[in-house]
């Protein structure tokens, strides 16, 4: 059991909130309010679930709070184009997790879950075709952690992929731009990147 905030509660954070909980975590959700700091203090992993557009300004704002934490990074920092879908990357040659971890430098960065609708976070075994998990990080022993959460949220250990360091970040969030075109092909019917070995 680990105590875990997940700052968000929308779509996403709900969906992993509820997720960890039912795995027999203690997870506490915080939005706007200031019980975000409270809740990020007392947790061993923070998991930013906000919108990426504007994470980074938020979580600067807890770098006391965010101190020797994981920070699990999901989001994607992207302009939405007039149907509210993903336009453009916010970072184009960076990242958002690369953007994160120089403004907190004290806190281990991990990217993950972040090529994938949300239900396909918490449940990648409903897919008929098996998808990727991608970690990003420059902590060994952060990824491992996150590797255990992803395997608590149904996630099989051939299905993780760790790409190496948070510079690997700026390839898996420039997959946010397939989004908005799957989605008006195919409908909002849940998908994920997959490597096919």
């Amino acid at each position: 059991m680990t105590t875990i905030a997940v700052l968000g509660n929308g779509r996403v954070g709900s969906n992993l909130a509820a997720a960890l909980a039912r795995a027999g975590h203690e997870v506490t959700v915080a939005d706007r309010t200031p019980g975000v700091a409270d809740a990020a203090r007392t947790a061993r992993i923070v998991i930013n679930a906000t919108p990426g557009a504007g994470s980074l300004d938020r979580l600067t704002a807890l770098r006391e709070e965010l101190r020797d934490k994981i920070l699990v990074d999901v989001s994607n920092a992207t302009t939405d184009g007039p149907d509210g879908l993903p336009a453009d990357l916010i970072y184009p040659g960076s990242s958002l997790a690369e953007q994160l971890q120089e403004a907190l430098p004290e806190t281990r960065v991990v990217k993950t879950l972040n090529t994938m609708l949300f239900p396909v976070m918490t449940s990648p075994a409903t897919l008929p075709r098996t998808p990727t998990a991608f970690l990003s990080g420059e902590d060994p022993q952060a990824k491992q952690t996150v590797r255990g959460l992803l395997t608590d949220l149904g996630w099989q250990g051939e299905w993780i992929t760790d790409l190496g360091g948070i510079r690997t970040a700026r390839a898996t969030e420039a997959a946010v731009l397939f989004v908005p075109h799957v989605i008006r092909s195919a409908g909002f019917t849940p998908f994920a990147i997959s490597i096919a070995r």
